[in-house]
């Protein structure tokens, strides 16, 4: 736990994200010749007094670690860190304020920050320690920013941050990116109708198998009074659509493989009865789907049937023929592992074999290379 004489003292902070948690603790515990000042499943803390630092080691999502998450400076008072904002914020630079908020088995209050560089920065003053690990992290989108792996000359992304004015169409050729990432859209005013026009154009826009992350506040269900300035970092939502209405709109606008990445299982904000959440959703801009149906999958349950995205119906335990592009995405996706996988049902069947099925064999290599 955090100490009184820690609390007192103005201290660095860096975050590294980690492919192994036990390992890095290991590391750095040799390293720094000191134990860890919290440790859990997924997080863990070194407090160093000299020199002053806060050294957070947090599991990475995508499995790989080695890079930064984000640098920051914890203050002694609220008050100092008052000062600091305003002073940032009185020289063109926006911030995000996060008040009270419950994050890595503390309760801080803090904001955000990126440098010209795109370096993510964290100031913060400590409030106390808890034993839950709390809802807060890094501003979803920052850190995104920070884990994506750097673009090839080939991998062209675009997004669009919310207060900014959404420009439609969006500056880029049909079927050109590889990804959209629109942070806070879903909340301009207008929305949800205004929201489908700006997903079929990111639609137009994104090369086939290319990806959307659309990222905001919503709703449990439809907010039917005016909604009133929300405070804090939230003041620049304008519009709160619903889940499904966000959800729909995604299918609607033509993409497949839509899930919901988050969804904040407290809401932030209640208004007329109407909890507010924030959701993050991904979908996929299908590619070219052949006729012929070729490579059959059987759905194990537990559900009697199910549907997928194009329209394939699975009934429990029945071998359904697919196409290619069907089944690689099905075969790929978040519930690969309810379904069995045949490849090229349609090769015939040799005599020649003891079980009439040697000339049904396919090499691993010609499967992984479609």
């Amino acid at each position: 736990m955090t100490s009184a004489a820690d609390i007192a003292v103005r201290k660095f902070h860096a975050s590294l994200n980690t492919s192994n948690l036990e390992k890095s603790i290991g590391f750095y515990r040799v390293l720094l010749g000191i134990e860890p000042a919290k440790q859990q499943s997924d997080y863990a803390k070194f407090e160093l007094k000299d020199p002053p630092l806060v050294l957070s080691l947090i599991p990475s999502r995508s499995g790989s670690g080695g890079n930064l998450n984000h640098v920051g400076l914890r203050v002694t008072s609220s008050e100092e860190l008052v000062d600091i904002q305003r002073r940032v914020e009185a020289a063109g630079f926006s911030t995000t304020r996060e008040d009270g908020v419950e994050c890595c088995y503390a309760r801080q209050t803090k904001f955000w920050i990126s440098d010209p560089d795109r370096v993510l920065w964290e100031i913060y003053v400590f409030h106390e320690d808890l034993d839950d690990h709390g809802e807060g992290t890094v501003p979803q989108q920052a850190l995104k920013d920070v884990l994506a792996e750097p673009a090839g000359p080939s991998r062209k992304i675009w997004e669009h941050r919310i207060p900014a004015e959404f420009p439609l169409p969006i500056p880029h050729a049909d079927n050109s990116l590889d990804e959209v990432n629109l942070a806070g859209t879903m909340n301009l005013k207008g929305s949800p109708q205004r929201l489908y026009p700006i997903l079929q154009d990111a639609f137009r826009a994104l090369r086939p198998g290319g990806s959307i992350r659309v990222h905001g506040l919503a709703g449990d269900r439809p907010l039917t009074s005016p909604l009133p300035p929300l405070p804090g970092p939230a003041a620049v939502v304008e519009d709160v659509p619903s889940t499904v209405e966000i959800i729909g709109a995604l299918v609607e606008a033509g993409f497949t493989e839509v899930q919901v990445e988050k969804l904040s299982k407290t809401a932030h904000f209640t208004i007329a009865g109407v909890g507010m959440r924030e959701l993050m959703a991904v979908g996929k801009k299908q590619g070219y789907r052949p006729k012929t149906a070729t490579w059959d999958a059987v759905y194990l349950g537990p559900l009697a049937r199910v549907t997928d995205d194009f329209g394939n119906q699975f009934p429990r335990g029945v071998r359904v023929p697919l196409n290619v592009h069907d089944w690689q995405v099905l075969s790929k996706g978040a519930v690969a592992n309810q379904f069995q996988f045949f490849p090229i049902a349609a090769l015939p069947l040799s005599q020649d074999s003891c079980c009439g099925g040697q000339g049904n064999d396919v090499p691993v290599q010609a499967v992984q290379s479609l």
